[in-house]
């Protein structure tokens, strides 16, 4: 048996006791959750909110490392089949039921059958082909295949009472159903407050849509005690308004103050600005396929992305560290892999490419293109920080390269349907890797789309390439560690030798307090107010 140690980690979420500040804090957020139930929508502002009510069987720090939570240990059989988790004594549920092994099961029963859930979190607990419970305090996971990603994919989502969903008594779990459970409470019932029962360190209170999320302080929690006696979430969609509430003290803390504001709230006394590196990469998307591609003219029908001179020329053309610079502020570090040298999987033989307008221009002209040819490049311009004018930057360096390239920006809701229907040659979007390191975004944006093997589903460039995607498929498969990472790496260096896929920087997030507070940056972005405290 293969034992998982992490005492040291353990600290993180241990239960020693820390004072708790009988007060109250309030946070603005830049987008609404849709819903406080933790299994409704994979959606960061849902993801990050249920942070604070509901905990997962294991959980990531601030870098996206697992660590302890619901589960205290947990061991791996020697052929990578068998997953064995050793739950934490003591746990207990707001409203005072003894967290077991059965709640965690039904959970995973629940998770597939969310009414109307937008984006399903099915996909956590795909891999298990079973998940029983020995005892009260065991869980057992059975693969068809070594998985090495199990423990990030079960970070990812919240563990609910079965009790307080209205099943009493044992759960049987299977893939194709859970024998004894004939219907599931819709999210109306975590909304109002019905269902809203978790093991976290606050407790729901109220939820009012367009409004606030208040939360109490959980006395009965098992780990840290938290700072705050009470949370309020309120949503703040306007940036400007964000920091007039700030500075005006309605709020305490706000996430995503714009960057021309930065400077002036740094120098501000009355506020502290907290930032840190994350895990998103902001990264260009060609066509693989279209031929015709749509955005394209000046090349006789045909689709230039397919090249990869092409790619590596317009490459060549994008001065990263000038965007960063000039358009971030300095809030972004330039990438060439797709995640951060921090996390997991990356070659640090793999360097940042020089700009070289010359090169550029030579290879367009070796692809047959000397005169170059008309692009149009998709893009939203209210999902990521400064992200249509970092396509505008990207325009003019590609113009100055002979590709006469004109952006089509648009909001989030609208770019995101046209890309899902392939309607750009080009796009600008970003990508939260989760602590699963190079393998989140090697699987959902390169390897080759497939439903059955839950590969590609966010490829709508459509790229493919078998060498690639044999690579990227045994590293799924691979659960020794130094092993599982060197296959990483090497399907990062196919990615950026073939340019499948171009990165841009990683983002840095800012966050603004009131002076006298400070909070810990996290890599995903997410925040979570159990992390404010008094700055000492």
């Amino acid at each position: 048996m293969k034992k998982t140690t992490l005492a040291a980690a353990a600290l993180l979420l241990g239960t020693a006791t820390q004072p708790a500040f009988a007060q109250s804090l309030t946070a603005a957020f830049a987008s609404e959750p849709s819903s406080v139930d933790p299994l409704y929508h994979n959606l960061g502002p849902n993801n990050a909110t249920r942070k604070h009510m509901f905990e997962a069987l294991v959980g990531e720090d601030e870098n996206l490392g697992i660590v302890p939570m619901l589960a205290e240990s947990w061991t791996t059989s020697e052929d990578g089949l068998t997953w064995t988790f050793n739950l934490r004594q003591g746990v207990k549920f707001h409203d005072g039921g003894d967290f077991a092994a059965r709640d965690f099961l039904y959970t995973a029963c629940r998770i597939p059958n969310v009414p109307n859930s937008p984006s399903s979190m099915a996909g956590f607990i795909k891999s298990a082909t079973s998940i029983t419970a020995p005892d009260a305090q065991t869980i057992q996971v059975t693969t068809a295949a070594p998985y090495p990603l199990l423990l990030t994919d079960f970070a990812s989502f919240g563990v609910i009472s079965a009790s307080a969903n209205g099943h009493d008594g044992d759960v049987t779990y299977t893939p194709e159903g859970c024998p004894g459970i004939d219907s599931y409470l819709d999210s109306n019932a975590y909304n109002d407050g019905t269902a809203t029962v978790g093991t976290g360190p606050y407790k729901f209170v109220s939820f009012t849509p367009g409004e606030s999320i208040v939360m109490a302080r959980n006395d009965d929690y098992w780990g840290a005690a938290p700072h705050w006696e009470q949370i309020t979430i309120r949503p703040v969609t306007n940036d400007g308004a964000r920091v007039a509430a700030l500075l005006a003290g309605d709020v305490d803390v706000i996430e995503k103050p714009p960057v021309q504001d930065l400077e002036r709230l740094r120098n501000d006394p009355e506020v502290n600005v907290v930032q840190g590196a994350s895990s998103r990469v902001i990264y260009l998307h060609f066509d693989h396929q279209g031929d015709p591609s749509p955005g394209i003219e000046g090349t006789d029908g045909k689709n230039p992305m397919m090249d990869v001179r092409v790619r590596k020329a317009i490459s060549l053309a994008i001065n990263r560290p000038l965007i960063v610079d000039r358009i971030m502020g300095g809030l972004a570090v330039p990438a060439r892999q797709l995640v951060p040298d921090f996390m997991r999987g990356t070659d640090p033989e793999i360097a940042l490419e020089e700009p070289d307008l010359d090169e550029a221009k030579r290879l367009l002209a070796e692809a047959g293109y000397p005169d170059g040819f008309k692009l149009v490049l998709g893009t939203p311009n209210d999902r990521y920080i400064n992200d249509s004018k970092i396509a505008q930057a990207v325009a003019q360096m590609l113009t100055r390269a002979g590709i006469e390239t004109e952006v089509d920006a648009m909001t989030a809701s609208v770019f995101f349907s046209r890309r899902n229907n392939y309607e750009f040659s080009l796009y600008l979007a970003g990508w939260g890797a989760s602590g699963a390191g190079m393998a989140s975004p090697l699987r959902a944006l390169v390897a080759s789309q497939n439903k059955d093997k839950g590969l590609g589903g966010t490829n709508r460039g459509r790229y493919s390439n078998p060498e690639l995607d044999a690579v990227i498929e045994e590293a799924l498969a691979t659960v020794e560690p130094e092993a599982h990472d060197a296959l990483l790496r090497k399907a990062s260096r196919i990615v950026v030798d073939d340019v499948a896929i171009l990165p841009l920087h990683f983002e840095v997030t800012p966050w603004a307090l009131r002076a006298g507070l400070t909070m810990d940056p996290r890599a995903d972005q997410h925040t979570v107010l159990t992390s404010v405290r008094p700055a000492e």
